[in-house]
């Protein structure tokens, strides 16, 4: 990443622009008012469509990356109030699958035997795992901001439930005792992961995990790209790492995590264009530098957790 200086917040805030939904912030990991001003993402001009475009800052402290005027929460349903299921349901969901099965492998067991165990889909969507999650026998439910992918989903499931709405909103959600939360691509929405965290992990059983895919802040294609890197989309807000996600857990009361590198869906799925010897070498690059495009977590809630189902995985104690 380019070198730039280190501002105070409130130099920062006399140069940028606020946008009528936005709020200025600090560092939600560690509180730092300082930050580093690094991209300035641009989407396109779609289908009539303005573009869009915001500033990504970098934590001097900590070196959390995360948008800066961000997303107020109370604005946050204002992403999503219309026409984003078609989003979910068009190219993005082309896939979508066979991710969700490498992201699950990569952790062995965890996932693999839903008979008799609570699931709970935090950012559901329209509903696309949900469906895998019958499959494998979970007691599933998912909740969204979006009201139109909510009303999809509940259309494509049989025996899980999507809600739209917070999970404290929904009772049969805010009772908890759930063996198993996931977050697929929801992270990185989140203006409050501090508060969001905390509740999860209220939420989940003794003995209970949280699965996390989210872009990575540590991928070598954010370093080749930099503000065109794809991790920069328009409803993203904050921007993770190795480094910084285990003190989003800590503090959230999570005893341990395991991350689990991302080589690409189709070099790990075996059908990627490439000789052998490239193959191994993007392997060889990814971990060594933690450098994956996407960002693979499993969050243990316990001790219970980590014997139950952290043998054979690196975890990392966060207690």
């Amino acid at each position: 990443m380019r070198r730039s200086p280190i501002v105070s917040l409130d130099a920062y805030r006399s140069r940028v622009p606020l946008g009528e939904i936005e709020e200025f912030i600090t560092c939600h990991m560690c509180g730092e008012s300082r930050q580093q001003p690094l991209f300035t993402p641009t989407g396109p001009q779609q289908d009539g469509q303005e573009s869009w475009t915001y500033r990504v800052v970098r934590c001097p402290s900590c070196g959390f990356l995360y948008r800066n005027p961000n997303v107020r929460p109370e604005r946050l349903g204002d992403l999503y109030a219309s026409g984003y299921s078609g989003f979910l349901t068009g190219d993005y969901a082309a896939g979508r699958r066979l991710r969700y099965r490498l992201t699950m492998d990569a952790f062995g067991q965890v996932l693999a035997d839903g008979a008799k165990r609570r699931l709970l889909d935090f950012g559901c969507g329209a509903g696309l795992f949900l469906e895998l999650a019958e499959e494998l026998g979970f007691d599933a439910y998912g909740v969204d901001l979006s009201p139109d992918s909510v009303e999809q989903a509940n259309a494509r499931l049989s025996a899980a439930t999507a809600y739209h709405g917070a999970p404290e909103d929904v009772p049969e959600i805010a009772a908890g005792g759930f063996d198993v939360i996931t977050l697929w691509s929801v992270l990185a929405h989140l203006p409050r992961p501090l508060d969001d965290f905390a509740r999860l992990r209220r939420l989940l059983a003794p003995g209970g995990v949280l699965l996390v895919l989210t872009v990575n802040a540590r991928s070598l294609l954010l370093k080749a790209h930099g503000a065109a890197w794809s991790g920069f989309t328009k409803n993203h807000l904050m921007f993770y790492s190795s480094l910084t996600m285990p003190t989003l857990l800590r503090r959230t009361g999570f005893a341990g995590v395991a991350f689990a590198p991302f080589y690409g869906d189709t070099i790990e799925a075996g059908t990627a264009e490439l000789p052998e010897r490239m193959r191994q070498r993007l392997r060889r690059a990814v971990a060594a530098t933690d450098g994956g495009n996407m960002l693979r977590a499993l969050a243990f809630a316990d001790d219970e957790a980590i014997a139950r189902w952290g043998t054979g995985l690196p975890v990392r104690a966060l207690t």
